[in-house]
């Protein structure tokens, strides 16, 4: 026959170790979470809107007049007209045939810094409670990619319109930069994450057991 104390003894111990757990989660979903909860998401809502719409409206103006401008049409007598011998074409980007290596990496940047802030001025626009958690995060996420092919649209822009001897001087600054910004980054994100799993944490530790 088992030991009815020593039951008791391990139930104690399953008790002690969940209440341990528990008041961790607890003290770390306090930590990354706001303090005012019915003031924040409607701050949040606003702030997000105005900061991707104005992001938006920037990448676009760069994809139509892109660094280093575009041929002029006056360069054809006129017309808009392209033949084998002419490269740009009237109204097409000079440095896309200049630099093209560096202007698919302006494109590619720009194109992901345009469509992230669009679809987060398309979730603030659709009715989603920004109280969720899921919801935030998944704004927050857009942000953080939104911000950053930001940050490499500008530097493969200056890059094509930087004369190489002036580029090569401040190349090692714009290296020290793009590593200060990863690990930014990493830490914003991991802050993120933080709060996703103390959210989920605490959903299934304070379901009530059947």
């Amino acid at each position: 026959m088992e030991d009815p104390s020593i039951t008791v003894n391990v139930e104690g111990e399953k008790k002690e170790e969940r209440k341990w757990w528990g008041e961790a989660v607890k003290k770390v979903v306090n930590w990354v979470t706001h303090k005012d909860k019915d003031k924040w998401p409607k701050e949040l809502r606003g702030n997000l809107f105005l900061v991707a719409t104005v992001v938006a409206t920037m990448t676009f103006q760069s994809a139509l007049n892109p660094p280093g401008g575009i041929r002029p049409a006056k360069d054809g007598g006129g017309k808009v007209v392209c033949n084998k011998e002419m490269h740009p074409c009237p109204g097409e980007s000079i440095l896309a045939y200049t630099d093209s290596d560096h202007y698919t990496y302006f494109l590619i940047s720009n194109t992901t810094c345009f469509i992230s802030s669009s679809a987060v001025c398309l979730l603030l626009v659709s009715g989603f409670p920004l109280d969720h958690r899921f919801i935030t995060w998944l704004l927050s996420i857009g942000m953080c990619i939104t911000i950053s092919s930001l940050a490499l649209t500008y530097m493969f822009g200056a890059q094509m319109v930087t004369p190489d001897p002036v580029w090569e001087e401040s190349n090692f600054m714009f290296q020290n930069i793009l590593h200060i910004w990863i690990v930014l980054l990493g830490l914003v994100a991991l802050v993120l994450c933080l709060r996703l799993f103390a959210w989920i944490l605490t959903k299934r530790i304070s379901r009530p057991k059947q």
